[in-house]
């Protein structure tokens, strides 16, 4: 069976991109979750260390949620700042755009090869 030159190299770039999209989506949901409990008595802000999960999500690994330290907690001991969270969202589709934008070039560039080089709309 004949393979593409360069497949292989598009398929580690579309794997590590997936991945890192999974980190992404992990991190939009615990920030929606933090949203979400904004007014929850006692509720601690949880996050990823989104460098270090980077590393371990290349190698394979679910990301691990911690609580956020230095966020100044309320009379309820709550300490979501929804600043903070609007922030994190905002960044993070930003990523994940970008992300997405990239895992479509990749694809678009498979295309090409597999039509041989014709552009396909």
């Amino acid at each position: 069976m004949h393979t593409v030159p360069g497949t292989r190299m598009l398929n580690a770039i579309a794997q590590q991109l997936d991945r890192y999209m999974t980190l992404l989506s992990a991190r939009q949901t615990l920030v929606a979750s933090n949203i979400a409990n904004a007014d929850t008595p006692g509720y601690k802000t949880k996050d990823i260390d989104f460098q270090s999960e980077l590393s371990y999500a290349i190698a394979g690994s679910a990301p691990t949620p911690e609580e956020v330290g230095g966020l100044t907690a309320k009379n309820d001991g709550n300490n979501v700042d929804l600043d903070r969270e609007s922030r994190l969202l905002a960044e993070n589709d930003l990523h994940f755009s970008i992300a997405s934008n990239l895992l479509r070039s990749q694809l678009k560039i498979i295309r090409t090869a597999i039509d041989g080089g014709s552009q396909a709309s």
